[in-house]
């Protein structure tokens, strides 16, 4: 047996490692440097893989409609499918960046593109955005490994040919982030989860990045490559009071890094500037604080701010914080002989909380019969807000997001005279009455709650979105019945309207054929074969009981009766019309085609279907003879226009405006999009909020559900328009609460500073 087919010379299976290719030209300290990198940002990118379907599962369960979390559900179907292809992509270009190091090509000039005006075009949203996500990762791997990179590029330079820089570093950021960029390529995903994924590879790939560049430089060094550069040890990034040597645990998706704590403490501090300067003004009247004063510890503040939190009221209309904590400190100024006051910078916590929660207190958006529950959290936040100065400024923070979730809920909730005993509303009062009897200083109890709340209300979802489903399945399906009654109607009233016909066929088109019909519409459509033959037997019937003279027409009637007497039934009975009421009919109109072909005189040529039935008297060939055996049949004139019901409907519409195209309440009406809450002024006392769940285009109507996924409502496009102009219909604002409440203080401030 020959086996020289499977023998494989080695000089051709490997032809990138013979002397001359870049490859076999790399230092072997650099080989050794390529591959602890390789194998380091192996391990990052399968982390990244491995907690990517919790984190984008995790955001998905927080998604604000059906699209949007589909769109995460299938964004984790691709990472799954591709992130081998990914990974051994992103390991490829890496190893192709290393091999070109010492690759120079001689005499060739750099290219350069013949630059035009015509060419300039502006960069597309999508493209601006990922741009300017990369570029805040490479700054902020430059920020803290900005030396340990430079010396790695140096050491690099004095191994190779060609020059390096940091940005064409192979394992510089810059480089890390176009080959990611290039492997993810392939994945059919929005801008949105790009820079999600983008989040992810900041995390797991580039937050390490320092302790790749001293491994590097390590090696380098050890080699002999220029060991008089000295870098200075990675540092692990530590949360405040952490004991040195012990690492904090990574932060989850979404939450700021830590590198990003002292942005956010500057934010507070903008704040706390911006107060200064309003203070001593109309709009912030400056504290009368004795010469003697002594500011009390934040700790101080929170003990007092614990007694007030056990003794908040149920209604907080009337309750001033600010008027009960400085009673207090009288109290204890009293007591102590010495007058105590709030710090500065606490003051101004408290007046940031104060104006934030007079905001809440009067959005529109948060249902009256929450706001109550809501305002009992003031103190609870106002803690956190001492504890953490982050709180105003980390869209993540637990207890800002309990707030909005909280919020986002209650979106739907309508004002019941039974609050008690509906289950949000139980689960928001369980919340709050924990807060007020549990939090002292330990913030982690904000995070043990929104897990707990997170679940409560995904359950809600879950069982909501499954009842909304079938509301719009049905509702559907009703439109496509409708739309099939309009059809049926058409062809009945094209037939029927204006014809003098026997009763007997005008009702059996209009009670059973019709149905027919109507199931032929909704199986088959109006281009089908079925439903051409279905009009074709209607067309027959009318002609076969209308008046004809000459002989070809009986000859047409006496070869059709049979046939068309078998499709009637035939169709009837995939209707599944009443048999009785079939029998009835088949009868009456067997009699009615007897006389229709006695009226030729030759009653001996009638086929055996439709001779006259037994008992009946034998019809003669005159024709009078005819006429006095049987009585003419009955006959109606079709005047009206035939309109089919569904059982409970009524045609009868309320008169409509008409509006032109670019009328602001229609211009309103389109803009509505799929998941907006709305609230109807249904009377002068009362509200009703509901949802948009589907527009069904084949009528034109607008389905709207409450907070359980049931139908509450359906309006047509200029029904909604007329709400909206006579300013019955509020769209309800679903963006983050705290965070409106945030930007509207932040404006007022400001405002306030420039008037």
């Amino acid at each position: 047996m020959r086996t020289d087919a499977k023998v494989v010379h080695l000089n051709k299976a490997a032809p990138e490692r013979k002397p001359s290719s870049p490859a076999g030209r790399l230092p072997v300290a650099l080989i050794s440097v390529r591959d602890k990198a390789a194998q380091h940002l192996r391990q990052a990118l399968q982390s990244l893989f491995d907690n990517a379907d919790d984190s984008l599962f995790e955001i998905a369960d927080r998604a604000t409609s059906n699209a949007e979390q589909n769109a995460f559900f299938e964004a984790m179907r691709d990472l799954r499918m591709k992130r081998r292809n990914i990974e051994r992509g992103f390991l490829q270009q890496l190893f192709e960046s290393f091999a070109t190091l010492n690759q120079y090509e001689i005499g060739k000039p750099p290219a350069l593109e013949n630059v035009s005006f015509d060419n300039l075009s502006l960069v597309q949203n999508d493209e601006l955005e990922e741009s300017v996500a990369v570029d805040t990762m490479v700054a902020k791997v430059m920020s803290r490994a900005a030396q340990p990179l430079g010396h790695l590029t140096t050491r690099m330079n004095a191994l190779i040919s060609k020059k390096l820089d940091d940005k064409n570093n192979p394992l510089g950021p810059h480089a890390l982030c176009d080959y990611f960029i290039e492997a993810c390529s392939s994945l059919g995903v929005g801008i949105k989860v790009k820079l999600i994924i983008f989040k992810l590879f900041e995390k797991y790939v580039l937050g390490d990045l320092d302790q790749l560049y001293a491994e590097a430089n390590q090696t380098l060094v050890a080699a002999g490559i220029l060991p008089e550069l000295q870098s200075a040890p990675p540092r692990r990034q530590q949360r405040p009071g952490m004991p040195a040597g012990s690492h904090a645990p990574a932060a989850s998706l979404g939450q700021a890094s830590h590198a990003d704590e002292g942005l956010q403490e500057a934010a507070f501090s903008a704040l706390h500037n911006l107060l200064s300067e309003l203070r001593g003004s109309s709009a912030l009247p400056a504290r009368s604080i004795p010469s003697d004063a002594i500011p009390i510890s934040s700790n101080d503040l929170l003990r007092l701010l614990s007694h007030m939190q056990t003794r908040t009221p149920q209604a907080v209309d009337d309750f001033d914080l600010q008027e009960q904590l400085g009673n207090l400190l009288s109290r204890v100024s009293a007591k102590s002989g010495k007058s105590r006051v709030v710090g500065e910078i606490d003051d101004d916590v408290i007046n940031l909380v104060s104006m934030l929660f007079e905001f809440i207190l009067d959005d529109r958006t948060l249902p009256d019969s929450l706001k109550a529950l809501i305002g009992r959290l003031q103190i609870p936040l106002l803690k956190v807000a001492v504890l953490d100065k982050t709180f105003f400024s980390r869209g993540s923070h637990p207890a800002r997001r309990l707030l909005n979730e909280i919020a986002a809920a209650a979106m739907g909730w309508g004002d019941q005279d039974e609050a008690q005993r509906d289950s949000l509303y139980q689960k928001i009062e369980q919340i709050v009455a924990r807060l007020l009897n549990d939090f002292v200083d330990d913030p982690t109890i904000f995070s043990e709650l929104l897990a707990d709340f997170l679940a409560f209300v995904g359950d809600e979802r879950r069982r909501s979105e499954l009842l909304e489903q079938r509301t719009r399945d049905a509702e559907e399906g009703r439109a496509k019945a409708e739309i099939a009654r309009q059809e049926v109607e058409q062809a009945l009233n094209q037939r029927l309207l204006g014809k003098t016909l026997p009763e007997v066929v005008v009702r059996l088109l209009q009670e059973a054929w019709s149905k027919v019909l109507l199931l032929t519409c909704l199986k088959h459509g109006t281009q089908s074969a079925e439903w051409q033959a279905a009009l074709d037997t209607m067309d027959d019937l009318v002609w076969s009981v209308t008046p004809h003279n000459d002989d070809a027409s009986r000859e047409r009637l006496l070869e059709l009766v049979p046939s068309l007497l078998k499709a009637l039934r035939e169709g009837l009975v995939s209707a599944a019309f009443d048999p009785f009421s079939t029998g009835d009919f088949f009868t009456q109109l067997e009699a009615l085609h007897v006389q229709t072909l006695q009226r030729y005189q030759q009653p001996e040529s009638l086929p055996e279907d439709i001779q006259p039935a037994t008992g009946e008297p034998e019809v003669h060939s005159e024709a009078p003879a005819a006429t006095e055996t049987a009585p003419a049949p009955a006959m109606v004139e079709v005047v009206e226009q035939i309109v089919l019901l569904a059982p409970g409907e009524s045609r009868e519409q309320e008169p409509e405006i008409n509006l032109p195209d670019n009328d602001a309440a229609l211009i309103q009406v389109d803009n509505l999009r799929v998941g907006s809450w709305v609230e109807f002024q249904e009377d002068e006392e009362h509200k009703l909020r509901c949802k948009l769940a589907a527009v069904i285009k084949p009528t034109g109507k607008y389905i709207f559900v409450n907070r359980t996924g049931m139908k509450v409502l359906e309006k047509t496009r200029m029904g909604l328009a007329s709400e909206f102009q006579r300013g019955a219909i509020r769209l309800l604002n679903d963006t983050l609460l705290f965070d409106r409440a945030l930007e509207s203080v932040i404006g007022n401030l400001r405002k306030l500073k420039n008037s």
